[in-house]
């Protein structure tokens, strides 16, 4: 396993990051708890959770992928192995917290500890926002329109109210999730004015297919020591290939909530999946190793998130960090995205 320290902060964490999302759903606490320990016996001590899991977001759910880490720190005892990272969901689900703001002193305090709660633990190494309370664009959106809307939680706000969590003990570090390079500069800019806990990491979707994070943020990541954590390097598994000629396997995530997540069935997207494929068969490269390994070797990402399903897939996601990739397939990856940039942002 390779690893990297957690922005400035002594903690050194796995390159590859286990993912957490799919417990609770698609897979049972007895599969969590397989996938938990191969990750952890293979160098994986990094995890990364939410309030908000399992996914896709349900009321009805909500909260147990947390509980099944709880479950498996308190059978194993090995709760000081793992750097875990959790996050509190924003506004606009009416089953967390009424669905309001949710970054104020009181919902935060609510939300850390309901979360340590169900995470049978006594502190969160790495606590993040799942994104932002503000209007702005996320999860693949485009055409920002800017409104003035005085109605979020302002950033020395919030990290005034982290900052007493963190001297009460119940957190360690602090990041952000699908935020924007406006968002991140903010809140370090007044982490450093007014001497308030720093933001160690942001936590945004890059891929193959979405490489959108280096055009401004991973300037800021690289100059100020806050890296990316890249979720959905595989774009919810099309690059695997498994989605490959309009093929949806069996319990797939695509095959069972596909009309939730149709960010990677853009018609450029799919010819550029096509185009990476033909790479990786020509370089004899399992295809979805090849595209971890891409996101890995960028300097600007301190680990990379995997999700799986099946403990084949943990196990080729996880050995995806002994491959070589050379400078000659990176060189053939940039030319198919100089003809197809970021086809799925």
């Amino acid at each position: 396993m390779n690893y990297k320290k957690l922005g400035n902060t002594s903690l050194d964490v796995s390159t590859i990051c286990l993912g957490t999302m799919t417990w609770g759903e698609q897979n049972t606490q007895d599969e969590g708890f397989e996938q938990m320990s191969y990750a952890l016996d293979h160098g994986v001590n990094f995890w990364d959770t939410a309030e908000l899991y399992a996914i896709p977001p349900k009321k009805n759910t909500y909260g147990k992928t947390e509980e099944v880490i709880g479950n498996w720190f308190e059978k194993t005892k090995k709760r000081s192995e793992v750097i875990l990272a959790t996050k509190i969901a924003g506004p606009g689900l009416s089953w967390i917290r009424g669905g309001g703001n949710q970054y104020d002193e009181k919902n935060l305090n609510e939300a850390v500890n309901a979360s340590l709660k169900r995470l049978k633990s006594d502190y969160i190494d790495l606590y993040q926002l799942h994104w932002p309370e503000r209007k702005s664009n996320f999860f693949g959106k485009l055409g920002y329109q800017h409104k003035d809307d005085s109605d979020w939680n302002r950033f020395e706000n919030i990290l005034n109210s982290l900052d007493k969590i963190i001297k009460s003990g119940k957190i360690r570090y602090l990041g952000l999730s699908n935020e924007t390079a406006w968002g991140l500069s903010k809140f370090l800019e007044i982490s450093k004015l007014k001497n308030l806990p720093k933001i160690m990491s942001v936590q945004n979707p890059y891929s193959l297919l979405n490489r959108t994070y280096e055009v401004g943020l991973a300037e800021i990541s690289i100059r100020e020591e806050s890296g990316l954590l890249a979720y959905s390097p595989l774009a919810f598994g099309y690059l695997t290939g498994k989605y490959r000629n309009g093929e949806l396997p069996k319990n797939s995530r695509m095959k069972l909530f596909g009309s939730q997540f149709d960010r990677y069935k853009t018609k450029n997207g799919q010819l550029a999946i096509e185009k990476y494929y033909e790479i990786a068969n020509k370089h004899r490269l399992d295809f979805a190793q090849m595209s971890l390994k891409f996101c890995e070797v960028q300097p600007f990402i301190t680990s990379v998130i995997i999700g799986a399903t099946t403990m084949d897939q943990l196990k080729t996601n996880i050995e995806s960090v002994n491959i070589k990739i050379s400078d000659e397939v990176i060189k053939e990856i940039n030319e198919v995205q100089k003809i197809y940039p970021n086809p799925c942002p």
